[in-house]
Protein backbone atom coordinates (compact mmCIF):
# COMPACT_ATOMS: atom_id res chain seq x y z
CA UNK A 1 0.00 0.00 0.00
CA UNK A 2 2.72 2.44 0.68
CA UNK A 3 4.49 1.69 -2.45
CA UNK A 4 0.82 2.48 -4.27
CA UNK A 5 0.14 5.48 -2.43
CA UNK A 6 4.05 6.85 -3.66
CA UNK A 7 3.91 6.11 -7.27
CA UNK A 8 0.23 7.85 -7.32
CA UNK A 9 1.38 10.70 -5.51
CA UNK A 10 4.94 11.19 -7.37
CA UNK A 11 3.21 10.48 -10.71
CA UNK A 12 0.28 13.04 -9.80
CA UNK A 13 3.36 15.44 -8.74
CA UNK A 14 4.46 15.38 -12.04
CA UNK A 15 1.34 15.52 -14.38
CA UNK A 16 0.66 18.33 -12.36
CA UNK A 17 4.23 20.28 -13.28
CA UNK A 18 5.59 18.40 -16.53
CA UNK A 19 9.20 18.19 -14.34
CA UNK A 20 10.90 15.51 -15.95
CA UNK A 21 12.92 15.44 -12.77
CA UNK A 22 9.51 14.55 -10.72
CA UNK A 23 9.34 11.70 -13.77
CA UNK A 24 12.20 10.11 -12.82
CA UNK A 25 11.55 9.95 -8.96
CA UNK A 26 8.42 8.08 -9.99
CA UNK A 27 9.84 5.44 -12.69
CA UNK A 28 12.06 5.13 -9.36
CA UNK A 29 9.29 4.44 -7.58
CA UNK A 30 7.68 1.88 -9.66
CA UNK A 31 11.03 0.02 -10.10
CA UNK A 32 10.85 -0.57 -6.17
CA UNK A 33 7.45 -1.81 -6.12
CA UNK A 34 8.48 -4.37 -9.20
CA UNK A 35 11.54 -5.09 -6.68
CA UNK A 36 9.63 -5.13 -3.46
CA UNK A 37 7.30 -7.85 -5.13
CA UNK A 38 9.96 -9.81 -6.71
CA UNK A 39 11.62 -10.07 -3.10
CA UNK A 40 8.63 -10.83 -1.16
CA UNK A 41 8.54 -14.23 -3.72
CA UNK A 42 11.98 -14.96 -3.10
CA UNK A 43 11.92 -14.23 0.71
CA UNK A 44 8.62 -16.90 0.50
CA UNK A 45 10.81 -19.50 -1.40
CA UNK A 46 13.64 -19.19 1.14
CA UNK A 47 11.19 -20.61 4.11
CA UNK A 48 10.83 -23.36 2.01
CA UNK A 49 12.39 -26.21 4.32
CA UNK A 50 15.16 -28.33 2.88
CA UNK A 51 14.60 -30.95 0.74
CA UNK A 52 16.32 -33.89 -1.42
CA UNK A 53 17.29 -31.66 -4.44
CA UNK A 54 18.02 -29.04 -1.84
CA UNK A 55 19.55 -30.04 1.12
CA UNK A 56 20.89 -26.84 2.21
CA UNK A 57 17.90 -25.07 1.93
CA UNK A 58 16.89 -22.43 -0.45
CA UNK A 59 18.14 -19.50 1.17
CA UNK A 60 19.97 -18.10 -1.45
CA UNK A 61 16.67 -17.32 -3.55
CA UNK A 62 17.08 -13.79 -2.07
CA UNK A 63 19.90 -12.72 -3.67
CA UNK A 64 18.37 -13.39 -7.00
CA UNK A 65 16.00 -10.49 -5.54
CA UNK A 66 18.75 -8.05 -5.22
CA UNK A 67 19.92 -8.91 -8.63
CA UNK A 68 16.98 -8.48 -9.87
CA UNK A 69 15.79 -5.32 -8.05
CA UNK A 70 19.32 -3.90 -9.39
CA UNK A 71 18.68 -4.91 -13.28
CA UNK A 72 16.09 -2.52 -12.62
CA UNK A 73 17.07 0.24 -11.10
CA UNK A 74 19.87 0.06 -14.26
CA UNK A 75 16.57 0.40 -16.60
CA UNK A 76 15.58 3.09 -15.02
CA UNK A 77 17.94 5.18 -14.92
CA UNK A 78 18.92 4.57 -18.71
CA UNK A 79 14.97 6.01 -19.45
CA UNK A 80 15.50 8.49 -17.00
CA UNK A 81 18.79 9.86 -18.31
CA UNK A 82 17.62 9.72 -22.30
CA UNK A 83 14.66 11.28 -21.23
CA UNK A 84 16.30 14.14 -19.30
CA UNK A 85 19.39 15.10 -22.18
CA UNK A 86 15.75 15.22 -24.33
CA UNK A 87 14.60 18.01 -22.42
CA UNK A 88 17.91 19.48 -21.79
CA UNK A 89 17.85 20.78 -25.50
CA UNK A 90 14.17 21.05 -25.72
CA UNK A 91 13.03 23.47 -22.21
CA UNK A 92 9.88 23.57 -21.69
CA UNK A 93 7.84 25.40 -18.41
CA UNK A 94 6.90 23.85 -15.34
CA UNK A 95 3.59 24.64 -13.71
CA UNK A 96 2.18 24.44 -10.71
CA UNK A 97 5.80 23.81 -8.86
CA UNK A 98 4.30 24.02 -5.35
CA UNK A 99 1.39 21.88 -5.31
CA UNK A 100 3.54 19.06 -7.00
CA UNK A 101 6.46 19.76 -4.52
CA UNK A 102 3.83 18.93 -2.13
CA UNK A 103 2.74 15.48 -3.13
CA UNK A 104 6.58 15.06 -3.59
CA UNK A 105 7.27 16.01 0.16
CA UNK A 106 4.92 13.79 1.33
CA UNK A 107 5.68 10.55 -0.89
CA UNK A 108 9.10 11.10 0.72
CA UNK A 109 8.29 10.96 4.01
CA UNK A 110 6.46 7.58 3.70
CA UNK A 111 9.31 5.84 1.95
CA UNK A 112 11.71 7.34 4.42
CA UNK A 113 9.14 5.57 7.45
CA UNK A 114 9.36 2.42 5.12
CA UNK A 115 12.90 2.30 4.37
CA UNK A 116 13.66 2.25 8.41
CA UNK A 117 10.81 -0.59 9.17
CA UNK A 118 12.21 -2.58 6.62
CA UNK A 119 16.01 -1.84 7.60
CA UNK A 120 15.56 -3.16 10.79
CA UNK A 121 13.23 -6.25 9.85
CA UNK A 122 16.19 -6.97 7.65
CA UNK A 123 18.67 -6.64 10.34
CA UNK A 124 16.41 -9.12 12.38
CA UNK A 125 15.60 -11.32 10.03
CA UNK A 126 18.96 -11.66 8.74
CA UNK A 127 17.79 -10.90 5.05
CA UNK A 128 19.80 -10.15 2.14
CA UNK A 129 16.47 -9.31 0.15
CA UNK A 130 14.64 -7.05 2.92
CA UNK A 131 18.25 -5.09 3.53
CA UNK A 132 18.87 -4.34 0.00
CA UNK A 133 15.46 -2.97 -0.57
CA UNK A 134 15.48 -0.93 2.42
CA UNK A 135 19.07 0.46 0.79
CA UNK A 136 17.08 1.04 -2.60
CA UNK A 137 14.27 2.55 -0.92
CA UNK A 138 16.17 5.02 1.24
CA UNK A 139 18.48 6.26 -2.07
CA UNK A 140 14.76 6.91 -3.34
CA UNK A 141 14.52 9.38 -0.40
CA UNK A 142 17.54 10.95 -1.09
CA UNK A 143 17.01 11.09 -4.86
CA UNK A 144 13.25 13.16 -4.12
CA UNK A 145 15.02 15.35 -1.31
CA UNK A 146 17.43 16.43 -4.47
CA UNK A 147 14.62 16.81 -6.86
CA UNK A 148 13.07 19.13 -4.13
CA UNK A 149 16.11 20.92 -3.94
CA UNK A 150 16.59 21.84 -7.48
CA UNK A 151 13.01 22.28 -8.33
CA UNK A 152 12.66 24.60 -5.42
CA UNK A 153 15.85 26.52 -6.92
CA UNK A 154 14.05 26.56 -10.43
CA UNK A 155 11.28 28.41 -8.81
CA UNK A 156 12.83 30.83 -7.20
CA UNK A 157 15.11 31.33 -10.22
CA UNK A 158 13.12 30.63 -13.39
CA UNK A 159 16.24 28.21 -14.70
CA UNK A 160 14.31 25.85 -16.55
CA UNK A 161 17.67 23.55 -17.40
CA UNK A 162 17.85 22.89 -13.85
CA UNK A 163 15.08 20.67 -14.33
CA UNK A 164 16.92 18.14 -16.45
CA UNK A 165 20.22 18.43 -15.03
CA UNK A 166 18.53 16.80 -11.72
CA UNK A 167 17.17 14.66 -13.95
CA UNK A 168 20.10 13.39 -15.01
CA UNK A 169 21.99 13.27 -11.63
CA UNK A 170 19.34 11.05 -10.69
CA UNK A 171 19.73 8.80 -12.71
CA UNK A 172 23.64 8.91 -12.61
CA UNK A 173 22.90 8.42 -8.89
CA UNK A 174 20.75 5.09 -8.93
CA UNK A 175 23.12 3.64 -11.45
CA UNK A 176 25.63 3.26 -8.78
CA UNK A 177 23.12 1.87 -6.46
CA UNK A 178 21.99 -0.40 -8.82
CA UNK A 179 25.54 -1.97 -9.47
CA UNK A 180 25.98 -2.37 -5.90
CA UNK A 181 22.88 -4.43 -5.43
CA UNK A 182 23.85 -6.37 -8.30
CA UNK A 183 27.24 -6.64 -6.79
CA UNK A 184 26.15 -7.84 -3.79
CA UNK A 185 23.88 -10.30 -5.09
CA UNK A 186 26.50 -11.86 -7.35
CA UNK A 187 28.65 -11.70 -4.02
CA UNK A 188 26.45 -13.56 -1.89
CA UNK A 189 25.93 -16.59 -4.89
CA UNK A 190 29.57 -17.00 -5.02
CA UNK A 191 29.49 -18.02 -0.83
CA UNK A 192 30.93 -14.68 0.78
CA UNK A 193 32.57 -15.26 4.43
CA UNK A 194 30.61 -13.58 7.19
CA UNK A 195 31.21 -10.30 7.45
CA UNK A 196 34.58 -9.33 10.33
CA UNK A 197 32.88 -8.82 13.43
CA UNK A 198 31.15 -12.18 13.21
CA UNK A 199 34.16 -13.77 12.13
CA UNK A 200 36.51 -11.86 15.08
CA UNK A 201 33.89 -13.21 17.51
CA UNK A 202 34.10 -17.04 16.36
CA UNK A 203 37.42 -16.47 16.30
CA UNK A 204 37.84 -15.32 19.63
CA UNK A 205 35.25 -17.66 21.49
CA UNK A 206 37.49 -20.75 19.49
CA UNK A 207 40.95 -19.04 21.41
CA UNK A 208 39.08 -18.86 24.72
CA UNK A 209 39.85 -22.78 24.18
CA UNK A 210 42.78 -22.56 24.29
CA UNK A 211 43.68 -22.87 28.32
CA UNK A 212 42.26 -26.63 27.77
CA UNK A 213 44.76 -27.83 25.00
CA UNK A 214 42.20 -27.37 22.44
CA UNK A 215 42.97 -25.65 19.02
CA UNK A 216 41.64 -25.26 16.00
CA UNK A 217 42.29 -24.89 11.84
CA UNK A 218 40.22 -24.56 8.99
CA UNK A 219 37.90 -22.32 9.92
CA UNK A 220 35.51 -21.61 7.04
CA UNK A 221 31.95 -19.90 6.93
CA UNK A 222 29.53 -18.51 4.40
CA UNK A 223 26.65 -16.72 3.97
CA UNK A 224 23.41 -18.04 2.18
CA UNK A 225 20.83 -16.04 2.36
CA UNK A 226 19.55 -16.09 6.01
CA UNK A 227 21.60 -19.60 6.46
CA UNK A 228 25.07 -19.13 7.83
CA UNK A 229 27.15 -22.11 7.61
CA UNK A 230 30.14 -22.48 10.17
CA UNK A 231 33.09 -25.65 9.74
CA UNK A 232 35.94 -26.10 11.48
CA UNK A 233 38.07 -28.59 12.68
CA UNK A 234 38.75 -29.03 16.39
CA UNK A 235 41.85 -30.16 17.73
CA UNK A 236 42.30 -31.74 21.53
CA UNK A 237 44.84 -33.55 23.47
CA UNK A 238 45.24 -37.23 22.18
CA UNK A 239 45.09 -38.72 25.69
CA UNK A 240 41.73 -37.90 25.58
CA UNK A 241 38.64 -39.92 25.35
CA UNK A 242 36.13 -39.77 22.55
CA UNK A 243 33.43 -38.61 25.04
CA UNK A 244 35.46 -35.65 26.30
CA UNK A 245 36.01 -34.52 23.02
CA UNK A 246 32.39 -34.65 22.00
CA UNK A 247 31.46 -32.68 25.22
CA UNK A 248 34.41 -29.99 23.88
CA UNK A 249 32.18 -29.80 20.47
CA UNK A 250 29.16 -29.62 22.05
CA UNK A 251 30.23 -26.43 24.19
CA UNK A 252 31.67 -24.87 21.37
CA UNK A 253 29.21 -25.37 18.98
CA UNK A 254 26.24 -23.75 21.73
CA UNK A 255 29.10 -20.81 21.74
CA UNK A 256 29.02 -20.29 17.94
CA UNK A 257 25.33 -20.91 18.18
CA UNK A 258 25.15 -18.02 20.34
CA UNK A 259 27.10 -15.69 17.94
CA UNK A 260 25.17 -16.99 14.96
CA UNK A 261 21.89 -17.43 15.91
CA UNK A 262 20.38 -20.20 13.92
CA UNK A 263 23.44 -21.15 12.05
CA UNK A 264 24.55 -24.89 10.39
CA UNK A 265 27.65 -25.38 12.18
CA UNK A 266 29.79 -28.58 11.50
CA UNK A 267 32.58 -29.81 13.76
CA UNK A 268 35.15 -32.22 12.84
CA UNK A 269 37.12 -33.81 15.90
CA UNK A 270 40.73 -34.37 15.27
CA UNK A 271 43.72 -35.39 17.73
CA UNK A 272 46.82 -32.95 18.41
CA UNK A 273 50.22 -34.15 17.37
CA UNK A 274 52.06 -31.16 19.29
CA UNK A 275 53.44 -31.24 22.73
CA UNK A 276 50.90 -30.06 25.33
CA UNK A 277 50.39 -26.27 25.44
CA UNK A 278 51.85 -25.84 21.96
CA UNK A 279 48.74 -23.64 19.82
CA UNK A 280 48.64 -25.38 16.41
CA UNK A 281 49.59 -23.18 13.88
CA UNK A 282 46.70 -21.99 11.73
Amino acid sequence: MAAIATIALKTLAWWITGSVSLLSDALESLVNLAGASFALWMILITRVPADEDHPFGHGKAEYFAGGFEGVLILGAAVAIIVTAVHRLFHPQPLEAIGLGLGFSVLSTAINFGVAVALRKAGARLNSFALEADSKHLMTDVWTSVGVVAGLLILNVTGWLWIDPVVAVAVGLHIIVEGYRLVRGAVDGMMDGALVGDRLASIASALDAFAARDVTYKNLKTRRAGTISFIQVDILVPRQWTVGQGHDVLDEIESRLASIVPGANIVTHLEPRDDQPGTLVEL
